[in-house]
């Protein structure tokens, strides 16, 4: 089993050939919207073209999401932090079993998610697909619904998710593989990268590992596709950066949506560099 997973960490490849970025502002867009105070929300949403149905605040916590609808689409956001440091203390937990999900998750993303999908599943259509997005930890907590509302038969369309930290192993990230998750980074932006890695963990299946195909998001009309063990590789980098104020900025959701304005009319796929060496192989 050790073997076939890591493997598949190798191998595993890039299949969102076709990236639209209209889309992609669309969904930015939602995620913005979710920080907006809920008895606010309505008319950001509106301009978007969905129009809102249902919205909540998990109880104790500052987690909040909305559902909106647009003809034959159904749209969940959840709200997330733009504070850093919050999002680095909450990744400082080991990850412990799921029993609805079978597999090891953050314990507080995964308690949030199954709150969340109980909380929606009421007010929502099977026979309508659902497009679910989420920036940093509601990122985290939307790859997580997405998965529950899948397993429940609900028809999820896409995830895409902004800034998100991972929320489980390689194992659990396998899992993961059915749903059609997009992870839209900025190449400063520590928040997808921590908990830093070494190379030589690689070995260990329990380490955080991310699930989904991750598009960086480059200056002017450029941007990469990176999956797998490269994807995972990037983290390396910031075992010895110290955070500034850069770092702060790539994760603001504004930064987000103005790189993706940037490539608007036009994009340009490229190759992305890391420049980093394990054992003395590139993967460049």
């Amino acid at each position: 089993m050790r073997i076939v997973l890591l493997l598949w960490v190798f191998l595993a490849h890039s299949s969102w050939a076709d990236v639209s970025f209209e889309g992609l502002k669309e969904s930015g867009l939602l995620a913005a919207a979710s920080y907006i105070d809920l008895e606010n929300r309505a008319g950001p949403i509106a301009g978007t073209h969905y129009y809102l149905r249902h919205q909540a605040r998990l109880n104790d916590s500052s987690i909040s999401y909305f559902l909106a609808n647009k003809q034959d689409v159904q749209a969940i956001a959840f709200r997330g932090t733009s504070n850093i440091n919050e999002v680095l203390i909450d990744l400082d937990v080991s990850l412990s079993a799921d029993a609805e999900l079978g597999i090891l998750l953050h314990k507080g993303f995964s308690y949030a998610a199954r709150a969340a999908f109980l909380q929606l599943k009421p007010h929502l259509d099977k026979t309508i697909p659902i497009i679910i997005t989420g920036h940093s930890l509601g990122g985290a907590i939307a790859q997580i619904v997405a998965l529950h509302l899948q397993r429940d038969g609900f028809v999820v369309q896409q995830v895409i998710t902004f800034g998100q930290p991972k929320v489980t192993n390689v194992a659990g990230s396998e899992m993961f593989d059915s749903l059609p998750l997009l992870r839209v980074v900025t190449v400063k932006d520590i928040v997808p990268l921590v908990p830093p890695i070494s190379p030589l963990q690689i070995r260990d299946l329990d380490i955080y590992w991310h699930s989904g195909e991750e598009l960086i998001l480059l200056a002017g009309p450029n941007y990469s596709i990176i999956s797998g063990f490269k994807s995972m590789l990037r983290a390396t980098s910031f075992a010895k950066t110290m955070l500034d104020e850069s770092n702060l900025d790539a994760h603001m959701m504004t930064t987000y949506l103005n790189l993706i304005e940037q490539k608007l009319p036009r994009s340009k796929q490229v190759v992305y560099k890391s420049g980093i060496n394990v054992f003395g192989l590139s993967f460049d």
